[in-house]
């Protein structure tokens, strides 16, 4: 079976730092998610994969190219406008099967399909939607389904206490190749709003299917910390690159480099080729990216740095996340989310 990853949108809440980046490449753990999404679901089976993109759909094609190095085989189908979600599937229609998987790439997750394939299998009908369960659902569009799984309608951001269910689209779809013929070609079309009631409608048959797993729509700079958190607590069981230390909670990279002096506090993840200065302080909950350089006596905690940052001795950084080639210091800065060079000039 293959699976279409949706890659072409802005990511505006994520700004600065998809400024100049499709969202699904913002690094989690020091890779692309997008890496990390297809990983996953090449590990479940899936080998053929096809990515829709748009905005610097260049970064995506080099960085993942035709799928080679990772054992599955990768197409792409570009729009040339940003047709929603919809019309996005609509436009990668001659890559697909009868039946096939659509993903949001840019909601994290790590999910077992097994049984959301088997009771697609089950129902005949043209689109099964994976749900998910959250505490406050009145930030997102809930489903109201029968006793066979069966979605009636959706509410947008009821109020809690008016909620149907606790249940809200998870952002990945088992869908049968008929469901397209209702979506026009070449249009903005949006899946939720439009396509999704319409065969609700004429009776296509849309059933949702709750999912066990980790899932976050990582849209905010809160959410986008919190990922990481949970990366390093284990709580999100993705992969972390580099070997762990006998104190547990300390992923190092190869070829890092540590001064004399340096306390590393976990969690904490360092990636590849990096130097760490005398008496530096790292952690708890911080994330270097590859090729970064750690002054001495920097003290960082609860902060994300991509790679090839420069932190300049004396820094302290507290709640901050800097995108990739930053460089910083000495400064003492919390909660500073930052993509572009701030350099001061010592005196």
């Amino acid at each position: 079976m293959k699976a279409l990853f949706l890659a072409g949108g802005l990511g505006t809440r994520l700004r600065p730092l998809t400024e100049h980046l499709p969202k699904p490449m913002a690094l989690v753990g020091n890779r692309p998610w997008l890496e990390h999404l297809l990983l996953h679901y090449r590990d479940q089976g899936v080998n053929e994969i096809v990515v829709a993109v748009k905005h610097y759909r260049e970064l995506i094609e080099s960085h993942l190219g035709d799928g080679s190095k990772y054992g599955v085989r990768i197409d792409y189908a570009i729009e040339k406008e940003l047709l929603g979600t919809a019309g996005a599937i609509k436009n990668a229609e001659h890559l697909l099967g009868d039946r096939f998987i659509v993903v949001n790439a840019d909601i994290i997750h790590q999910v077992d399909l097994s049984s959301a394939m088997k009771f697609h299998e089950g129902h005949g009908g043209a689109i099964t939607i994976c749900l998910t369960e959250v505490e406050d659902p009145s930030h997102y569009g809930v489903v109201e389904q029968t006793h066979t799984g069966q979605i009636t309608r959706f509410i947008e951001k009821p109020k809690k206490e008016e909620a149907p269910s606790n249940r809200i689209n998870a952002g990945i779809y088992i869908m049968e190749r008929r469901a397209l013929d209702y979506v026009p070609t070449g249009k903005p079309v949006s899946i939720e709003k439009e396509t999704f009631p319409l065969l609700i409608e004429n009776g296509s048959g849309i059933y949702g299917h709750p999912i066990n797993g980790y899932w976050m729509d990582m849209g905010t700079k809160e959410r986008y910390r919190q990922l990481h958190w949970d990366l390093l607590d284990r709580r999100f069981p993705v992969k972390i690159d580099g070997k762990e230390m006998e104190d547990k909670g300390i992923w190092i990279g190869d070829n890092v480099r540590v001064g004399q002096g340096v306390l590393f506090i976990p969690p904490v993840m360092i990636g590849d080729d990096v130097t760490i200065g005398d008496r530096a302080i790292i952690g708890p909950y911080a994330v270097v990216g590859k090729g970064s350089r750690i002054g001495e006596q920097v003290r960082l905690s609860n902060s994300i740095l991509w790679d090839r940052c420069k932190i300049r001795a004396g820094a302290q950084l507290n709640e901050c996340i800097f995108g990739s080639g930053m460089q910083v210091g000495p400064h003492i800065l919390h909660e500073a989310v930052c993509n572009r060079i701030l350099e001061v000039q010592r005196r």
